[in-house]
């Protein structure tokens, strides 16, 4: 079986880097993949593959029945979105489209999905289940995954893999990682209420812009001094708007941020820590405040039995020294932990590290990546997917 599989995938190799040339030469924004989500319709229904368009929006889905022995359905998701990044690089596929790019390599994935599927679709009679591929929208925004479920994309699926590539492992190679591999991610708005004054007589007033220094530097410190550093927590004000004239002590500063977190007893007391902080600095000058704390995405949690089999598939098919354990968890968020509240899964990290170039991190508006690692992700994908079902 692994041995068919690598040789469709090498078969199709031209094809899958045409396809993902494709896709990012002509990026969209979240929300907006109407023209890459009927291009992928296309490609799944010249598969063969029974499809949905138009779930969470602009998500498709293709459905792929197996031989009928195992009544079981895995999932396979891959994004589809790009960013409002202008593109930097010289590339003779560049972004068609000025101000948007596939700067998270999002074209990667939604070609292994489409790769995947091409393969499996030649050996359905081998597959002893369902597969259900996921082609999402808006992960930027990490509001993608909520619509798809809302539409019923996880409905009776038991399992699901995912994928994500990572300019620091080199191509050819994959990151496995059990248990955490992505942190939660809650969005945080402070708004500091004083009273404005003459910026010449500050003892009349409440500086409130004043006020949100000392907020920010509390909150940093008090990381440090009253969390346990072995877990980690990092919170980033990312917006501070106030004020409207250098001679005028602002009356209102606005305060935008993010915070990134691994452990669930953390994350649950994060809202009462932070609003402590910020009245306790607010009372003692005479200021107000409003805090909004949103929970947004929870951890990605890998499960141990299905990443066993993703390591196991990964090895069989790359070799051992081509599968790299990825030791410490990432404080990126991704929206594929909203698919684990309905079914285990597991993701693991694609290798497309340069040799010969440097490698641009994630959202870098020079970012590029290593063709080779499309059909790495596809044999990989596609050899994890026929081991779940014969996995024992």
């Amino acid at each position: 079986m692994l041995d068919k599989i690598k040789d469709i995938a090498q078969e199709i190799a031209p094809r899958l880097i045409e396809i993902r040339r494709h896709f990012h030469a002509h990026p969209e924004l979240s929300g907006q993949e109407y023209q890459t989500a009927a291009y992928v319709a296309g490609v799944l229904s010249s598969c063969g593959l029974s499809v949905q368009e138009g779930i969470g929006k602009t998500g498709v889905i293709g459905e792929l029945k197996g031989n009928g022995s195992q009544d079981r359905t895995l999932a396979i998701r891959t994004d589809m979105d790009a960013l409002p990044i202008h593109e930097a690089t010289s590339l003779d596929f560049v972004s068609r489209v000025p101000g948007i790019m596939h700067a998270c390599g999002h074209d990667v994935h939604t070609t292994v999905g489409l790769g995947t599927a091409m393969i499996l679709a030649q050996m359905c009679d081998r597959i002893d289940g369902n597969i259900r591929f996921l082609f999402q929208p808006a992960e930027e925004i990490a509001q993608g995954a909520l619509w798809m479920v809302a539409d019923g994309a996880m409905k009776d699926v038991d399992a699901i893999f995912g994928v994500h590539v990572f300019p620091t492992i080199p191509a050819r190679s994959v990151g496995i990682r059990y248990g955490a591999l992505t942190s939660a991610m809650d969005d945080l708005e402070i708004i500091i209420q004083g009273e404005a004054g003459h910026g010449a007589r500050p003892h009349q007033a409440i500086d409130a812009i004043w006020i949100s220094a000392q907020v920010i530097t509390a909150l940093q410190q008090a990381i440090s001094r009253t969390h346990n550093p072995l877990h980690p927590l990092v919170l980033t004000i990312g917006q501070i708007n106030g004020g409207s004239a250098p001679n005028i002590i602002a009356d209102q500063v606005k305060m935008v941020g993010t915070v990134r977190s691994l452990h669930p007893e953390i994350r649950e007391n994060l809202p009462s820590w932070i609003k402590g902080i910020v009245e306790g600095i607010c009372n003692i000058y005479g200021a107000k405040c409003e805090i909004k704390y949103n929970h947004r995405l929870p951890s990605v949690q890998n499960d141990l039995n299905l990443t066993k089999i993703m390591e196991k598939a990964a090895m069989e098919a790359l070799g051992e020294e081509q599968v790299i354990n990825i030791l410490e968890p990432s404080l990126g968020a991704e929206d594929f932990a909203v698919y684990l509240d309905y079914a285990p899964g597991t993701m693991f990290r694609l290798g497309i590290g340069m040799e010969d170039k440097k490698n641009y991190p994630l959202h870098h508006p020079r970012f590029e990546l290593d063709e080779s690692s499309i059909i790495t992700g596809v044999i990989t994908m596609a050899y994890s997917a026929y081991q779940y079902f014969h996995f024992h």
